[in-house]
């Protein structure tokens, strides 16, 4: 059963259409990738989602409640966590600290910790951490927050190849073991086709394909205006 479902977004900027009926949906354990090129209207379908923008036309429903236009923390109390393309940390805190912003409970703050991989690094000032360090961290508060939808806008943005492979592979786990709904947007095909179990492609703000990612992958007009002529060669 699906747990988020968006049904014809439409968004204009002074006459530019951003999005043009996009409709889609994510179910309970899955990681749905959300890709597109430069203006394909993929930030303003997540921004949309995430309560940032109201859509012109169509409507957003969490666990059958209609979402489209709440704020951001009200979705966040409903269920709705986000990462952001810049991790997002208290600077002076440790990263114990951060996680406990969130939960209370010092023994599953610890288990969070575990999960996201930085249980070494609590009792250190995020301010003293690598970059791929603070993105695991920023997953760590947002698991923490009981999230049953996870949105996550560039998760991998300024990670090396093995640190992003990392990081996805906790979220997988997360998802599969809490049964967290995964939306993200990511540049890095490797990432997509290599965790997404589903993947939406956007062009000029229409919905171009959607499905399973070697499906994705092979389709001729994704190939054509996305993947470019090297991908279509390959």
């Amino acid at each position: 059963m699906s747990l988020l479902v968006a049904t014809g977004l439409a968004k204009s900027f002074g006459g530019v259409a951003a999005l043009r009926g996009v409709s889609f949906s994510v179910a309970r354990g899955e990681l749905l990738a959300l890709i597109g090129p430069n203006g394909a209207g993929k930030t303003t379908c997540f921004n949309v989602v995430n309560g940032q923008l109201r859509p012109d036309r169509g409507q957003v429903r969490f666990e059958g409640r209609r979402i489209d236009g709440l704020p951001p923390r009200r979705l966040c109390r409903l269920g709705i966590g986000r990462t952001f393309q810049v991790a997002s940390t208290f600077a002076s805190m440790s990263v114990r600290e951060n996680v406990q912003v969130v939960e209370r409970d010092p023994a599953r703050a610890e288990s969070v910790l575990r999960a996201a991989g930085v249980g070494a690094l609590a009792g250190r000032q995020c301010a003293e951490l690598a970059y791929g360090d603070l993105k695991r961290v920023e997953l760590a508060i947002a698991l923490a927050s009981r999230p049953r939808l996870l949105l996550m806008d560039e998760p991998t943005a300024g990670m090396a190849s093995a640190e992003r492979r990392a990081l996805m592979d906790i979220v997988r786990d997360a998802a599969r073991a809490q049964d967290i709904a995964v939306l993200f947007t990511e540049h890095d095909m490797d990432v997509v086709f290599g965790f997404a179990d589903r993947v939406l492609v956007l062009a000029e703000g229409e919905l171009i394909a959607q499905g399973a990612p070697a499906a994705v992958r092979s389709d001729a007009r994704v190939r054509r205006v996305y993947l470019g002529e090297e991908a279509a060669d390959a």
